[in-house]
């Protein structure tokens, strides 16, 4: 287990109220599959009373094993595959005990997986994970006995299907997008396509195959989690300050995308989260 992965609880709405309920874990995993796959993310529950949890998702695409006692319809365990969930806030409600066995792909490392289909096709869009990937028993990922072993049945599902070569654009992609992420000053998309050496159509069509989203999208959603994270663990923040930090122009601009983003105010999200 990674536990400065499991510290990262950026993208988790209220994520207090969420890991009093579930246990979450992340792993690793096998070296082959690092440049395509940043994690698996492993949860279960065992809820007395329906709990909703909402995310605030990343710009990555998400591969899914899933188990719902209260989901007989089901039949069993199954598979979805996850675009980028772009519309707003994904929420899932929680019943009765189940488990997810997740892989949550590098943003921009997908694509070679499925190069005929841009990534922006599957934005929004929850699928039967067999339209994207080969059929397998999903219950070979959810009912090993612990989490090495999980990770293990994980491995060897994805390996055979790692690509063969590498994919320069992909490569390109996942840098820029992990750039937005960790350059707090990356406001705009015409100074970013510059800096790197392209225009910004060029920008502009690189994510819509790779990433599934816009680099605008990208620099908004990066900052968002950066300000949820912090109204999550402080009560007294100094919201013009914080404004400066993530390059905002202004307190007004971080609590206009704040708001239109989460549906509440700044100031209003510890109360309410």
């Amino acid at each position: 287990m990674d536990q400065d992965r499991d510290r990262d609880t950026r993208g988790i709405v209220d994520p207090a109220a969420l890991l009093s309920r579930v246990r979450f874990r992340r792993h690793v995993p096998a070296p082959a599959l690092r440049a395509h796959v940043e994690s698996y993310w492993f949860i279960d529950w065992d809820l007395p009373a329906p709990y909703a949890s909402h995310i605030l998702a990343h710009p990555a695409v998400n591969l899914t094993f899933q188990w719902d006692e209260d989901e007989p319809h089901r039949n069993g365990p199954y598979g979805e595959f996850t675009g980028v969930w772009a519309p707003g806030l994904y929420t899932r409600k929680l019943t009765g005990r189940g488990r997810v066995c997740g892989v949550k792909f590098r943003p921009g490392a997908f694509r070679p997986f499925a190069p005929d289909v841009p990534v922006s096709a599957w934005t929004g869009r929850v699928l039967p994970y067999e339209e994207v990937f080969p059929a397998t028993d999903p219950a070979a990922v959810l009912t090993p006995a612990d989490d090495r072993g999980r990770a293990a049945a994980l491995d060897a599902y994805l390996l055979p299907l790692a690509p063969a070569a590498p994919d320069p654009q992909a490569d390109l992609a996942c840098r820029v997008v992990a750039r937005i992420q960790a350059e707090r000053g990356v406001r705009r998309v015409a100074d970013l396509a510059r800096e790197e050496g392209l225009s910004v159509r060029s920008l502009q069509r690189l994510f819509a195959g790779y990433v599934g989203v816009s680099p605008k999208w990208c620099v908004l959603r990066y900052r968002i989690h950066e300000a949820v994270e912090t109204a999550a663990r402080r009560d007294d923040i100094d919201w013009a300050a914080l404004a400066a930090d993530l390059g905002y122009a202004d307190q007004a601009h971080l609590v206009r995308d704040f708001t239109a983003t989460l549906g509440v105010s700044p100031t209003a999200y510890p109360a309410d989260g």
